[in-house]
């Protein structure tokens, strides 16, 4: 295998699996570096009371975009996974107040009138035609294309561009907007949570993530095994067409040699040369160091008041007794302006809003478990891991905050210390550097954050970025989607470059192969 074709994959998240699997598929000779011992990234799993638990993503959605990267690799989704449609999208609490949403948008229009009455089921219509309105505006010219800003975006979208940019509403914030349509605060609580799906909060985001609601509502999937299975899914995917990977191989230098990406160095001092790299780390990583002096001019440094949200994150093998829990559930603080309040001071909310993921509750009612069962519990926090870690006593006081929140409701939560694993926003440093702990890169706060987010390529030619904190966003689809654009653009480069080498003249000298200018 030469170095002059080999594409390193630095990270093995969703991004740089997905990265693998294309090039491979294509016939690119692909090296996956990985400091782990496995595959996953925040798609990790954790062994707690000697069972294997899901401790990243738990919402499996737009099962579009992954259908089509396994076809593009001659392959199908379901022959690596079986997957279950859940019927009942997330049970959602405000001390003895339920609701249901379904995966049947009219059963969810009747939950929400039964709960609040028909002027909200009205509101809870119009907000989901909106809310796909804005996801079909955007997802060709601006999810599925390389990123841009807010004039090429116009240009994407065609001779009605403007009129469409102003109809995402970007310059109204998600929390004035839902107020257009419920009047109920706990309606619109419950549908400005979406702002958290990106780390932010709907009092800062634009009223564009309304789009986030459009996606749940398209379609919940369960994957047996967990989601962590995905990432395993991806993986043989990308062994089969003859990826290489190294786990437990950290990179401590990205080498760049005459102002082009050549290869990295591992923190064994090993080196390994590639024609060109894609990074599946957070930019920021980039940007402040992680990767060596030479590859921090590769994007623009991000300011630690722009991260999105950390999170305190318990995965336990321990048992539920009270609130009937399905596989997603939600339980309300009493008041979202004083949680986000205090999570933009830099601490930790001190009545918490508390999601729980039950992951051996079946796809329809819930049922199923009883005893011990696997739960991940998320409180979210402030992305300060490196700079004001969490104390003890906060930790502990979060703890009691977050039990305070599920007794409202009726949930006792037994939790065994042998059991259970809790991992904090400096945890979360520890995992992905240079972060803080923050889980979904920079903050989607203000109309122009989506423009401002790194794009696939960078400015240092044959070094590319893939993952969730790049450009479309956060989530497990979008990186999937990151990496798609990644790959794009790094074949599109190659073959510019190939056509370009440096070539010999009759009876005269060679010419230098043309630069190639790095955009956004």
């Amino acid at each position: 295998m030469s170095s002059q074709d080999t594409v390193l994959v630095v990270g093995a998240g969703i991004g740089g699996l997905a990265s693998a699997a294309l090039l491979a598929a294509r016939g690119v000779p692909v090296t996956v570096v990985e400091a782990a011992a496995g595959p996953g990234g925040k798609m990790r799993e954790i062994v707690a009371g000697g069972v294997a638990i899901d401790a990243g993503p738990t919402v499996f959605t737009l099962r579009q975009v992954f259908d089509e990267i396994f076809a593009d690799c001659g392959s199908a989704l379901e022959s690596h996974l079986t997957l279950t449609p859940a019927t009942v999208l997330a049970r959602h609490a405000w001390g003895d107040d339920r609701l249901d949403l379904f995966a049947d948008p009219a059963a969810s229009e009747a939950a929400i009138g039964a709960f609040a009455g028909a002027r909200a089921a009205a509101g809870y219509r119009a907000f989901r035609a909106e809310a796909r309105r804005i996801f079909e505006t955007l997802d060709a010219p601006f999810l599925r294309a390389p990123q841009t800003n807010p004039l090429g975006l116009t240009w994407r979208m065609g001779w009605r561009g403007l009129t469409d940019l102003n109809q995402i509403r970007p310059y109204e914030t998600l929390w004035s907007a839902l107020g257009t349509h419920f009047d109920d605060p706990r309606l619109r609580q419950l549908f400005g949570r979406y702002a958290t799906y990106c780390g932010s909060s709907p009092f800062l985001c634009p009223a564009t993530l309304m789009l986030v609601a459009h996606v749940e509502a398209a379609g919940v999937w369960l994957i047996s095994g967990g989601m962590h299975a995905l990432a395993k899914a991806l993986e043989a995917l990308a062994l089969r067409h003859g990826a290489i990977f190294r786990y437990g191989a950290p990179v401590r230098d990205i080498v760049i040699e005459r102002g082009r990406a050549a290869g990295v160095r591992l923190a064994s001092g090993e080196r390994i040369d590639a024609a060109a790299i894609v990074c599946n780390a957070d930019p920021a990583a980039l940007a402040h160091g992680a990767f060596g002096a030479a590859a921090r001019a590769a994007v623009a440094p991000q300011p630690a008041r722009g991260r999105s949200l950390s999170a305190l994150v318990w995965c336990a093998n321990g048992i539920a007794r009270g609130f009937p829990l399905v596989r997603h559930s939600v339980f309300f603080a009493r008041d979202s302006a004083a949680e986000f309040a205090d999570l933009a001071a830099g601490r930790v909310a001190a009545d918490p809003t508390v999601y729980v993921c039950a992951q051996d509750r079946d796809a329809k009612t819930g049922a199923g478990a009883g005893g011990s069962e696997r739960l991940q519990i998320i409180v979210n926090a402030p992305a300060t891991g490196d700079t004001a870690p969490l104390t003890q006593a906060e930790i502990e006081q979060c703890t009691q905050s977050m039990h305070a929140t599920l007794q409202r409701a009726g949930l006792t939560l037994e939790l065994p210390e042998e059991a259970t694993v809790l991992t904090t926003p400096s945890g979360f440093n520890g995992l992905f550097p240079r972060t803080g702990g923050a889980l979904y890169g920079p903050a989607s706060h203000g109309w122009a954050a989506s423009f401002r987010r790194p794009g696939s390529r960078t400015r240092i030619p044959g070094l590319y970025c893939a993952g969730g904190s790049t450009h479309p966003g956060a989530g497990v689809p979008m990186a999937a989607l990151s990496a798609r654009l990644a790959v794009a653009c790094l074949l599109k480069d190659r073959v510019s470059t190939s056509q370009s080498t440096r070539t010999a003249m009759p009876g005269g000298m060679s010419t230098r192969s043309a630069p190639i200018v790095a955009s956004a």
